[in-house]
């Protein structure tokens, strides 16, 4: 069964750059959503193995995304990793207090967000993926 990845970002460029590089990593199935309410309702009818989110999102922000996740039973133990060009200590900080996985500033290269992504998804390699 393929892995499954919810990505939450509001920059259709940044967007795609994510897919790309989710996608060079092998057969994953991709849920875009550009914003905290579409992501929010894109939950309770699936499960993710793994959710990426912008923190300056419209209507709900990143952050709103993680304290729901990590309040709701199903999705709870799902890892999150925050992307985001907030990149303070106290940005980071705040993130994976409220129960972020992983936070990755941007920009960052494409190799990062895969050993980042690999990191929390042991069953990926990137070594075995198609460059």
């Amino acid at each position: 069964m393929a892995v499954s990845v919810l990505v939450v970002e509001d920059s259709r460029a940044m967007r795609a750059l994510v897919v790309s590089t989710l996608q060079s990593l092998g057969d994953l199935r991709i849920v875009e959503v550009d914003n905290g309410f579409h992501a929010l309702k894109a939950l309770p009818g699936s499960r993710f193995d793994l959710i990426i989110t912008d923190i300056n999102l419209p209507e709900i922000t990143g952050l709103e995304i993680v304290r729901f996740v990590r309040q709701h039973p199903v999705h709870n133990r799902v890892p999150i990793l925050i992307i985001s060009t907030q990149r303070s200590e106290a940005d980071v900080r705040r993130g994976m207090q409220l129960g972020a996985s992983a936070y990755l500033g941007k920009p960052f290269e494409p190799e990062q967000l895969k050993t980042t992504v690999c990191q929390l998804l042991p069953s990926l390699s990137p070594a075995s993926s198609p460059s």
